[in-house]
């Protein structure tokens, strides 16, 4: 299981950059930024990985709801080329108090948009021409978008539903997880993508889990914290499935927490569920996260 880390991308692209090259000499070589209601991250991306080169970057996610396939598929391809072929471009549908509530966009029939998305998106990536017309998407593109000459990114779809991962394994590289413990990723999360995936002979998916972690001795202060800082998400129904499949009540019960041994013992056992790459997200104070992130890199080094 390979090991990631969060990237920050909130402040200033100064303070993003700046960050990105303190993880990076520390020696974590993937960093990955979600797409919420801050900077774009992609055009963040495009500038650290000019600066900090040696990493790859990935996104996890970019909702595609307020996206054309045309504009992500140029834009994503030129910050492939801007950063030197790094880029895992992980994309979502979001969710439906989002999509509707705040960007006026109909969320019905998500996983047929997801469908039609990729039909349009996935060969826009490799540079191909397309004319999708589907329900929901509608793309004629009379030459390539972006750059011409460029590695296509890899791709992961936000999956937790049969019918994502199912989309995901049958079409792209694999999926990305938040709010998934290690008993879902090994029974439901890798049977249904890899499944998928054997179907339409494609390689073993990659499993991108994202979870906050910390090496703390004050695990009820922490785990506080953190059910207050990410009530959120065990009202989003998404996330609420994983929970109750994991046998999750509050967000501080997926979290790994605890002593040094005990947490390195947490990222045996999402290795031992399946999970390719571990998207971590460090916590608490200034002395917890710098001793969180020392143990993520013991784990990486063996």
């Amino acid at each position: 299981m390979r090991i990631a880390i969060a990237l920050n991308t909130d402040g200033s692209l100064n303070n993003t950059v700046a960050e990105a090259k303190e993880l990076r000499d520390l020696g974590f070589t993937s960093l990955w930024a979600s797409q919420i209601f801050g900077p774009d991250t992609l055009t963040a991306f495009a500038v650290v990985g000019r600066e900090v080169p040696e990493v790859d970057l990935g996104t996890a996610v970019v909702p595609i709801q307020p996206r054309h396939p045309s504009m992500l598929a140029a834009q994503a391809r030129t910050v492939q080329e801007a950063i030197g072929g790094h880029l895992t471009l992980g994309i979502g549908l979001s969710h439906q108090i989002v999509v509707e509530s705040l960007w006026g966009l109909p969320f019905d029939r998500p996983a047929t948009y997801m469908h039609e998305y990729l039909d349009a998106l996935m060969p826009m990536l490799r540079g191909e021409t397309v004319m999708a017309q589907g329900e929901r998407i509608k793309v004629i593109s009379m030459d390539s978008v972006g750059p011409k000459e460029t590695r296509v990114p890899s791709v992961i779809v936000a999956a937790l539903g049969p019918k994502m991962l199912e989309l995901a394994g049958t079409y792209t590289d694999g999926t990305a997880l938040w709010m998934t413990g290690p008993k879902t990723v090994a029974t439901h999360i890798k049977p249904h993508i890899d499944e998928a995936a054997a179907k339409a002979g494609r390689p073993t998916p990659r499993i991108l889990c994202g979870l906050p972690l910390s090496v703390t001795s004050d695990v009820s202060g922490s785990s506080d914290k953190l059910n207050k800082d990410l009530e959120m998400y065990a009202t989003l129904p998404s996330y609420a499935a994983m929970m109750k499949l994991e046998g999750a009540v509050l967000p501080s019960d997926l979290a790994i927490m605890g002593s040094k041994q005990q947490v390195l013992e947490k990222l045996h056992e999402l290795a031992a569920s399946g999970v390719t790459e571990f998207n971590a997200h460090p916590t608490g104070t200034k002395d917890e996260i710098s001793a969180t992130r020392e143990v993520l890199l013991e784990f990486a080094s063996k």
